[in-house]
């Protein structure tokens, strides 16, 4: 059964972009474009990792995902912090890698497959 990533972002050429990544490489997808909205996909969808833009409207990154992991269930949910912000590695101190925006897809690939142990 392949692993699902939860791609959250605002900008929806980045969420088609990251999405088609994953999925050529044989991963199932979910997306949410704030951290409302991303709050009930991932209840939803239980996704196996999650990349995370910080600055996005409705709720940022880091109050989603703090929200996200007081559930037991999500508590230890590896997330790569995605982001054009200067300083993202400080946003989410417990996020498995921060990737400054532009990004090389062959990165993001590998930090996934170490982070779900592949």
């Amino acid at each position: 059964m392949p692993k699902k990533i939860m791609v959250v972002d605002d900008d929806p050429d980045i969420v088609d972009y990251l999405v088609n990544v994953f999925e050529d490489h044989g991963y199932e997808t979910c997306r949410a474009s704030d951290g409302i909205s991303a709050y009930d996909v991932a209840l939803a969808e239980k996704p196996d990792l999650i990349t995370l833009d910080i600055e996005m409207p409705h709720e940022w990154g880091p109050r989603f995902y703090r929200r996200l992991t007081s559930e037991e269930e999500f508590s230890d949910i590896p997330v790569i912090v995605i982001s054009g912000l200067s300083g993202i590695h400080l946003a989410i101190r417990r996020a498995v890698a921060t990737i400054k925006k532009p990004f090389d897809p062959a990165d993001v690939i590998q930090i996934v497959r170490e982070a779900l142990g592949e």
